[in-house]
């Protein structure tokens, strides 16, 4: 009877021992505290914006990395592949920014292509990297997966909208940490910007094979014209996420004939998904190979402009 006893005492002591052995393991999980985010430039269409460089970046979505504790580095068009490679194997993430650029022939699509592809042969490695996409950076993340641009007209140009939550939000990575009373305001309330024309269809995507087995959509929305479109998504095998509506403006665009959200729940909607973002760029390993390479690639170098009069943005970074 005591030698019975005796070996489960020992049995629930080493299955303790295991377990607070995995716990340890995994509280002690190796992160990167000092993130750097890419932000893709993008081609300058807009006249007023002309005389001031060809190339830009607004300002709202630097402090928006800023905002869940990165650093940002801009990412020219006009570099080489090599450079390109180089600049990969330094940063944490990549944002992929809204605009109006062609999602197939501008060099933005070229120049997120090759970033797109080293990402996905990164993470096949094991080496993390991840990409988020907004508005227009999500549509070219269907293009960049399908092979082709799917998009159709969903017109939802300045609307706040609550999301349409799928099934699939719950056990989704990028709303994992959301308290559930904001994503209750996030389904009834609107806290999303929507300014966009084009969209990715219900339909187009169960339809296309390549998208659906690719990403998991989390919430859809439906534009003025009825058609039902994807508003968030993220990749089931990779750290890549798209939101169709803008996150950033709901805490840094204030131009009053502009239907940003600015209420206590989008604002908390905005804070928790850059943190989410930045804490998978903590998760990248890369860096730069000294402090001075480091320290001149950074936004710091750069000074924005001030186009509040001229444009919807506060500042603008131009390149």
């Amino acid at each position: 009877m005591f030698r019975e006893w005796f070996a489960a005492y020992v049995f629930l002591l080493l299955v303790r021992h295991y377990t607070d052995a995995m716990s340890s393991e995994r509280h002690h999980e190796a992160i990167n505290n000092r993130p750097i985010i890419g932000i893709l430039a993008q081609e300058v269409v807009d006249d007023v914006m002309k005389p001031f460089g060809k190339t830009y970046i607004p300002d709202s979505y630097v402090k928006y990395i800023e905002s869940g504790g990165s650093r940002v580095v801009p990412i020219r068009l006009t570099l080489t592949a090599t450079e390109y490679e180089k600049i990969f194997r330094s940063i944490n993430g990549l944002l992929l920014i809204g605009g109006s650029t062609d999602l197939e022939t501008s060099d933005f699509a070229r120049v997120s292509k090759i970033f797109y592809h080293l990402a996905v042969k990164a993470n096949d490695g094991g080496d993390y990297f991840p990409i988020w996409g907004t508005c227009l950076g999500m549509q070219l993340l269907t293009v960049l997966v399908a092979g082709e641009n799917l998009l159709s007209p969903t017109p939802a140009e300045n609307i706040p909208l609550p999301l349409n939550l799928t099934p699939d939000v719950h056990s989704s990575r990028m709303f994992k940490g959301f308290p559930s009373e904001v994503m209750t305001a996030l389904s009834r309330e609107p806290l999303t910007g929507n300014f966009h024309k084009f969209g990715i269809t219900n339909e187009t995507f169960a339809g296309n094979e390549k998208l659906h087995t690719f990403y998991t959509v989390l919430s859809t929305n439906v534009a003025e014209n009825g058609a039902t479109f994807i508003s968030t998504m993220e990749a089931k095998n990779y750290p890549f996420y798209g939101v169709q509506w803008h996150p950033e403006v709901n805490r840094f665009q204030w131009a009053p004939d502009v239907q940003f959200p600015h209420s206590p729940y989008a604002v908390r909607v905005s804070s928790l998904l850059a943190e989410f973002y930045i804490d998978e760029g903590r998760r990248s390993f890369h860096s730069y190979d000294t402090p001075d390479e480091e320290a001149s690639s950074l936004i710091y170098n750069y000074q924005p402009v001030y186009a509040g009069n001229l444009t919807r943005y506060e500042q603008i970074y131009f390149f």
